[in-house]
């Protein structure tokens, strides 16, 4: 398993979205890349990590809200948002804007559709934190940021920041 370099606000593969993946095309390498994901996304102190974020165009998110300090890892493949009910707004940030975080309006409760890392197709129901990672990671495979969903005041706000904070990254 290896510790990939994470993609960063600016680059090309954040901004285009992904297709949807041919499971049987890629299930001979989608453990290594899962593993490789996980592996990511443990040593940046993130809850998710979708594959455009390590510089993949494929539809392929790894997520893991640790509900209850108890690990509880999900692979979403190919992942379509079913429903989305009520409002939360609470601070979000990304793994590719290290750094910046920003509070965000997004639905309190999400029900999904995916496949699993054996191709197995599933729903599954989140709220709170893991509705908001359903849909962080479901943007990023969109080809959007979270920051792309800021009203004009706060994008204002947050282009100082951002465009500092860019000198600090790798």
């Amino acid at each position: 398993m290896a510790i990939l370099r994470i993609t960063k606000h600016g680059e090309p593969v954040l901004k285009k979205p992904s297709p949807s993946v041919d499971y049987e095309a890629i299930a001979k390498d989608l453990p290594r890349l899962l593993k490789d994901m996980w592996a990511t996304m443990h040593a940046a102190r993130g809850v998710g990590l979708a594959a455009p974020q390590i510089g993949l165009n494929l539809r392929i998110a790894v997520i893991d809200v640790k509900p209850e300090g108890q690990p509880q890892p999900m692979v979403l493949i190919n992942p379509v948002i079913l429903s989305k009910e009520g409002v939360q707004e609470e601070e979000e940030g990304c793994l590719s804007i290290p750094g910046l975080y920003s509070k965000l309006r997004r639905a309190a409760r999400v029900r999904i559709e995916a496949l699993d890392e054996k191709g197995n197709r599933y729903e599954a129901e989140g709220e709170g934190l893991l509705a908001r990672a359903f849909q962080h990671e479901t943007d990023h495979l969109d080809g959007k940021l979270f920051i792309d969903h800021l009203g004009l005041a706060q994008r204002l706000k947050v282009a100082g920041i951002l465009k500092d904070l860019k000198k600090t990254w790798d």
